[in-house]
């Protein structure tokens, strides 16, 4: 009997060690095919960030109008699809007819209204359709794009024409673009420039568009939760220079997409603009395509928003750090490895976060953050960014003013100050045990 029990000792060890390996591959991203090269956080649009009339009626929006819109695409490749969102429309999103394309002026495009027409490449949905009807909370995907070859760092325009628009002033859009985009009235798909148009207007807005993504054998993709200095507050509008911009163009080479799923004013524990950081875990990592690394920058809004005596800020310290054991643990669970970046400071003159018990709340969980070892790798932007002097400010180098967001130069310090060989480090993802 020994000589079965061994050999079916040593299958079962084989048989491990095959699904372990699979296992690991498929964490690794060595197995990744489609990945995101762009994603922006979907946010139920304020009234105050709906478009402005004729584009905004009572109760339509976008109704016979065409939205051109310009994305920056991290990661080079040549077959791409898009992802349009009506996560927080409150009726069907009819997509009349879609397209991408090239900008007049490609590789400084940003927030540009013209397009090289000779690259406009339809889009169709499911297996063809031209134009498609997203229902209330979903999304949908377009059919592959090929033969569209595009490097890291190209602008790509993307234009939608809804003809009826969508019978609601509860849309789906982030109006944290840094990036303007233009409409006009009719089908102006084909058009080469809308800002010739008698109806064009504009906003630094994107509307609708949440991911393009891209086949690519052996990508793998960063997802950056974060809040507004993540989402570039304080950044050049039209200039992609927030701090994951910068982070993005050093990593590209090694086929590493970076993804800024952050959102002003966003919080951990409470919805508010955009729906909390517990809540959207699912959304913005786990169903994204490629994501094999997150990153969570988060917790001054909750912080700054609490009450400022000591049971309050106690209170929402210790949910803070409860809060974070659970996002790790999520994300572990799906053998991603979560690097954690300390809260930099807010506190100065005029700044209506600034408060001796908020820093006090600061201080704590950055400690946290830096020494419970929970993190897979700490990246310590309150070190980076602080006043050597003045400790709970901003130094004055990096201050866009208000002391709480950073200017371009702070940006492109937080960009570069990231270890690179983490990503090589945790290529093969975490064990999600813990």
């Amino acid at each position: 009997m020994a000589p079965l029990r061994d050999t079916i000792v040593t299958l079962l060890v084989l048989l491990f060690s095959t699904l372990t390996i699979a296992h690991s591959e498929s964490r690794g991203g060595s197995g990744a095919k489609w990945v995101d090269i762009w994603a922006a956080m979907p946010q139920l649009t304020e009234p105050a960030n709906l478009p402005p009339a004729p584009f905004n009626d009572t109760g339509v929006v976008f109704q016979n109008s065409t939205i051109r819109q310009t994305i920056r695409a991290t990661l080079s490749g040549e077959t791409l699809r898009l992802q349009i969102s009506n996560a927080f429309g409150a009726s069907n999103l009819p997509i009349t007819a879609a397209s991408i394309a090239l900008p007049a002026s490609n590789g400084t495009g940003s927030g540009v209204s013209a397009i090289d027409t000779s690259t406009i490449r339809g889009l169709t949905f499911s297996g063809g359709l031209t134009n498609y009807t997203i229902p209330p909370g979903a999304l949908a995907l377009s059919d592959p794009i090929f033969d569209f070859p595009i490097d890291a760092g190209d602008i790509i325009s993307v234009s939608l024409y809804l003809a009826d628009g969508q019978t609601t002033n509860s849309i789906t859009s982030h109006p944290g673009s840094r990036t303007t985009s233009h409409f006009v009235l009719g089908n102006a798909l084909d058009a080469s420039d809308l800002s010739t148009d008698d109806s064009h207007q504009s906003a630094d807005h994107w509307y609708f568009i949440s991911t393009l993504s891209a086949y690519i054998p052996d990508s793998r993709a960063l997802a950056v939760l974060g809040d507004s200095i993540t989402d570039g507050r304080g950044s050049t509008t039209n200039g992609n220079d927030r701090w994951p911009d910068v982070l993005s163009g050093r990593v590209s080479s090694s086929s590493i997409s970076v993804l800024n799923l952050a959102a002003g004013g966003n919080r951990i524990l409470h919805d508010g603009l955009g729906p909390s950081l517990l809540s959207r875990i699912d959304r913005d990592v786990l169903a994204a395509s490629g994501v094999r690394y997150a990153m969570v920058f988060e917790g001054v809004n909750d912080i700054g928003t609490a009450a400022v005596d000591v049971v309050s800020q106690t209170d929402v310290g210790n949910r803070l750090l409860a809060a974070y054991e659970q996002i790790v643990t999520r994300l572990h669970a799906r053998g991603l490895p979560v690097f954690g970046a300390t809260i930099t400071p807010f506190s100065g003159p005029g700044q209506s976060y600034s408060d001796p018990e908020r820093e006090r709340t600061r201080q704590r969980v950055n400690a946290w953050i830096r020494d419970s070892g929970r993190f897979d790798a700490v990246i310590d932007f309150d070190e980076l960014v602080r006043n050597a002097t003045q400790p709970d400010q901003i130094t004055d180098e990096y201050n866009s003013g208000d002391y709480l967001h950073l200017n371009p130069a702070g940006y492109k310090a937080m960009g570069e100050a990231i270890d690179l060989d983490l990503f090589e480090q945790f290529r093969g993802g975490v064990d999600g045990i813990l």
